[in-house]
């Protein structure tokens, strides 16, 4: 297994970066200094570097050409939010192997550490499947990396964790990556669905029964504590989980033991505790719906999951990976056209992610062609939900734009910039639109856009578009 060092010193980067590089097939190390790193380094021997510029004590680049006169063999690949031309031919003449600006895209990532390593003569030797190693949370949107910081800082722990979310936001995807980026990883991940389990069957399932406790029973049934033992149990749609039974739960997260149905010795609960409910669950507390004790119990560290209408800026890197994983899976190779995404992007989403998921790999078998256009998308949105899909206005074009600038570079919206790029964009297709309809006539679309010809024609020239008008 090829050996991966990561120095950043943001905590949450550092955790997607290690997922992305272990379920890949990497051994990872982490490091959050330099100073760290040359520790790591000397203990672990990496067969690839990947580090960040700035570092709390000191510049990346600098240290890597200093690595270089002692390891010139070590493939670097640099990180930065400085997405400057400078930095990277900074990085270039450092002898980085690769530079990545910020925010990158863990494919591209994933894809730079796998050519490093075969430029060296290293390559994975324990690869995970595509299933299993299909990345279980995307997103770069400020949304996301919030959610990215709070399970960097509960990985290392036992605390319980409870998340929150819309159906289809990927509670459980957030579940195994706590679990999978943690110290109890070799062990058992149990998931069992609260509101999938008949009323009186819940108790049994959750701490097992002895032979003869009940009719059927006709051997010892272990259930899932046990079973998550030395691992993490996790508890889906928590919400629905009948009073009675919530008065038992209580208990064993209360004293640390449970006993199955009908036995007589306690056993100790060693299993870390994750709940996931897509309701409010304070709400119900207030109706009388659910234990107040075991709310607190539960609500130690609170992880909200925003919905995805609320991250368009996420929706065509998830879109595009969905299709890429299609893809791998047999299906036809597709990919989204420009209008194609703007419609995603205004789209409401009430299925969330696990909506768009479906709706890309049933597009990677229903459309026609290689690209798939607005109109494909469209089409199949309203057959999914049985309604007409009509184009976004105006008003939800502009908002899904401003997200795309502000996840793009990060203060854009407040360096005073933002009224000059979005009138460009909106500006760009209004010109292109009327002079297509006026045949390129620049006469005639200037009168129907109100301004002088000769307005126009600096316009023109301004967004480069005085070939399409016809010189």
């Amino acid at each position: 297994m090829s050996r991966v060092l990561v120095v950043d010193d943001d905590a949450a980067i550092r955790t997607v970066v290690a997922q992305a590089l272990r379920r890949a097939g990497h051994d990872v190390t982490l490091a959050a200094s330099l100073a760290e790193a040359d520790a790591a380094r000397a203990r672990v021997r990496p067969d690839v570097l990947v580090t960040d510029v700035k570092l709390p004590d000191g510049d990346g680049l600098d240290h890597l050409r200093s690595l270089g006169e002692r390891d010139a063999k070590l493939p670097v690949i640099v990180l930065s939010a400085q997405n400057t031309l400078s930095t990277a031919v900074r990085a270039s003449e450092a002898g980085a192997y690769d530079y990545l600006p910020k925010p990158f895209d863990l494919h591209a990532l994933v894809s730079a550490v796998d050519a490093a390593l075969a430029s060296a003569g290293t390559v994975p030797t324990d690869p995970i499947g595509e299933e299993e190693g299909a990345l279980p949370l995307l997103g770069r949107s400020p949304a996301m990396q919030a959610v990215y910081r709070v399970i960097a800082r509960v990985v290392s722990n036992d605390l319980t964790v409870l998340i929150s979310g819309e159906s289809g936001t990927g509670k459980e995807l957030v579940a195994r990556a706590i679990h999978d980026l943690g110290p109890r990883r070799a062990a058992p991940f149990i998931a069992i669905n609260m509101a999938a389990i008949p009323r009186d069957l819940i108790e049994a399932e959750l701490f097992g029964h002895e032979r003869g406790a009940f009719t059927g029973a006709a051997t010892r049934g272990i259930g899932r504590f046990e079973q998550a033992a030395g691992g993490t149990l996790f508890l889906d749609e928590i919400g629905d989980m009948p009073l009675d039974a919530q008065t038992r739960l209580l208990r064993v997260l209360q004293s640390g033991e449970f006993t199955p149905v009908g036995g007589a010795r306690p056993i100790r609960a060693d299993a870390r505790i994750v709940a996931a409910t897509n309701r409010d669950l304070a709400t119900r507390v207030m109706g009388g719906q659910f234990r107040e004790d075991l709310f607190y119990r539960l609500n130690v560290v609170p992880i909200e999951l925003p919905p995805l209408r609320d991250r368009s800026g996420d929706v065509a890197l998830l879109a595009r990976r969905f299709l890429d994983s299609a893809a791998a899976q047999g299906l036809s190779h597709r990919r989204l056209d420009e209008d194609a995404v703007r419609l995603l992007e205004t789209h409401d989403w009430p299925g969330n992610v696990r909506e768009l998921e479906n709706l890309m790999r049933r597009l990677a078998v229903l459309a026609r062609d290689e690209v798939i256009d607005a109109r494909s998308v469209r089409a199949v949105i309203g057959t999914m939900t049985g309604r007409a899909i009509e184009d976004p206005g105006i008003g939800s074009a502009v908002r899904a734009l401003i997200e795309h600038i502000a996840d793009e570079r990060p203060g854009s919206l407040t360096d005073g910039t933002l009224y000059a790029r979005v009138i460009d964009e909106v500006e760009r297709p209004l010109i292109e639109a009327m002079l297509q309809r006026y045949g390129r006539n620049q006469l005639r679309t200037a009168r129907a856009l109100g301004i002088n010809r000769n307005t126009l024609r600096k316009r023109l020239v301004s967004l480069g578009l005085v070939d399409q008008a016809g010189g």
